[in-house]
């Protein structure tokens, strides 16, 4: 399931790329305003992204699975990008203040352990945006993008999926409203299918956008002690090996 890095490279240095990393870091930095004096990481391939924050934060690290491969980021100079394994991440706990998941939940064999890997890391106050493929959109019948690859997810499967891993939704914003076409006219016009679906609340964006807070009092589910039976013995009369003198 999980797509090459030298090919999430070569997307991103494509034009279609172009308009795709703009659009969603759109949707981004509505969320994330700010990340003065934060740590913040990405996991999956978020380097087309990180850059939004690199500046401000006070960490800024990518976090790229073994299975994907690793690049170096950003090119000119030292590098913030590592490669992990995406189920036990270098990280103590409660040391992340923002996490940022793109091309992560849908390459990912097992994306419940992956979230509960992100919710240790994560700290009490901390938050999560993940970029995962719509199912009803159109970039996910397309294999030329990397949104073609991996699982993709309805509203109601992320929703349930961040429950089970102690997270709970906060906001949701959707991106690539565009169809994910080469044409020239269609990359000059983007900024205006964005702006018509998000007006238009339209089914068919390319991603959602969903922003998680981390459940810090999350439910234990209670378990019933199971009492060890020991079985009731009939009394038996057993022969004395000691035979009685007469008295």
């Amino acid at each position: 399931m999980t797509i090459d890095v030298i090919d999430l490279r070569n997307f991103y240095s494509q034009p279609l790329g172009v308009v795709a990393r703009r659009l969603i870091n759109r949707g981004i930095r509505a969320r994330w305003p700010d990340a003065q004096g934060l740590r913040v990481f990405g996991l999956g391939y978020p380097t087309p992204y990180l850059g939004l924050f690199r500046e401000d934060a006070e960490r800024c690290v990518a976090l790229m699975p073994a299975a994907q491969g690793v690049l170096k980021w950003p090119t000119a100079r030292p590098t913030l990008a590592t490669l992990v394994d995406e189920f036990s991440l270098p990280l103590p706990d409660a040391t992340a203040d923002r996490i940022l998941l793109v091309h992560a939940l849908e390459m990912s064999t097992d994306p419940e352990n992956l979230l509960r890997e992100v919710w240790r890391v994560l700290a009490p106050s901390g938050r999560m945006i993940a970029v995962i493929p719509n199912r009803r959109g159109v970039w996910t019948r397309t294999e030329h993008t990397p949104f073609g690859h991996g699982r993709p997810y309805s509203r109601s499967q992320i929703t349930q999926l961040l429950r089970q891993t102690w997270f709970t939704p906060s906001a949701w914003d959707e991106a690539l409203f565009v169809p994910p076409l080469r044409s020239g006219w269609f990359l000059r016009s983007a900024l205006a299918w964005e702006r018509v679906g998000e007006a238009m609340s339209l089914p068919f964006a390319g991603v959602h956008i969903v922003e998680a807070t981390k459940q810090v009092y999350r439910a234990i589910p209670a378990r019933r002690e199971h009492t060890r039976l020991v079985p009731a013995l009939d009394p038996v009369l057993v022969p004395s090996s000691i035979r009685r003198e007469p008295a």
